[in-house]
């Protein structure tokens, strides 16, 4: 690991957004109630500002009215003339690029915390899209610190050919927070517990640095995605297997070739193959039935980060 230090500019705007989904109700309830009192959520010197994406899936409490709002936040999409004929999502993702944006501009929002839930058995999850990130990795190993004994993982997106497009990737420095398992359109006390204790403790991180304390070098634990599964199918397209009773529940545990994946109900067990272990992520979440994915496979991987402190003026 190395010593270097890293001087970073002091994070001045943050915003945390609820209803990216509108059916995941953990980030709704908590945006709303720091849209009435947000004293929680304030920091000296920082300009936090809670925020509910998409108003009109929530309102139905459903994923999405035309398209998944946290997929289209890509340079076609967001390069569109706004126009009645767009689908929804698509135009209020101009609207949000708009207002804590534009992406990829030194004038965009610092960090977007974006909050979801799954269905999986996930528990407290991070999720990163660049593994080379001092920040984001320290803000990263604090959070997990400040939770023990409370397991919190870190699932890495950055993949060449798995582009999400995400609601945050508008900010310098995009968090995505995601705590379950928890049904969709219904409240968790526990659940609820720990993703406004997530963002306590990340907002603690920025509030510290900001103030100039160095963070040392540090490593964390991540799990890096390698490709998404999609459930066996016959020859209509319909879903032939389910996933089997050995795998549900079991994200994060290691799944060794061999071991059962899926059922038929003529009781046929289907294995996973290849030739190394894996680690599964977003088993069996609901949400994913229609983007065809079962589970996705993950590996484990070390990212160290070099010690980090703000330029303070």
């Amino acid at each position: 690991m190395t010593s270097c230090h890293v001087t970073e500019d002091p994070i001045k705007k943050v915003a945390i957004f609820g209803g990216t989904h509108g059916n995941e109700l953990t980030g709704v309830f908590l945006v709303k109630r720091w849209l009435e009192n947000g004293t929680e959520i304030q920091r000296t010197g920082l300009e936090v500002k809670p925020f509910i994406t998409n108003p009109r899936a929530v309102k139905k409490c459903t994923r999405y009215i035309d398209c998944d709002l946290n997929r289209v936040f890509d340079p076609e999409n967001l390069g569109k003339k706004m126009s009645k004929d767009l689908p929804y999502e698509v135009r209020r993702a101009q609207e949000i690029n708009h207002l804590f944006g534009p992406k990829d501009n030194e004038y965009s929002y610092d960090i977007i915390f974006d909050l979801h839930n799954t269905t999986s058995n996930m528990g407290c999850t991070l999720i990163l899209e660049d593994s080379r990130n001092d920040f984001l990795i320290q803000m990263c190993h604090y959070i997990k610190t400040s939770l023990a004994p409370l397991p919190c993982y870190v699932y890495l997106i950055e993949h060449p050919s798995l582009k999400y497009a995400t609601t945050r990737s508008i900010a310098k420095y995009p968090v995505g927070v995601e705590v379950g398992p928890q049904p969709q359109g219904v409240l968790r006390a526990d659940i609820l517990d720990q993703m406004r204790k997530m963002i306590k403790h990340a907002l603690d991180f920025i509030h510290n640095f900001n103030e100039g304390e160095e963070f040392p070098p540090c490593a964390i634990e991540v799990y890096k995605i390698m490709e998404k599964v999609d459930y066996p199918r016959n020859e209509n397209g319909d879903i032939a297997a389910i996933i089997h009773p050995d795998l549900q529940d079991q994200d994060w545990k290691p799944l060794h070739p061999g071991d059962p994946v899926f059922l038929t109900l003529d009781g046929k067990i289907i294995p996973l193959g290849g030739g190394s272990t894996v680690y599964p992520v977003f088993v069996n979440e609901a949400a994913y039935y229609e983007k065809k994915e079962a589970f996705a496979k993950a590996t484990k991987l070390t990212l160290n980060a070099r010690s980090i402190r703000s330029s303070l003026p």
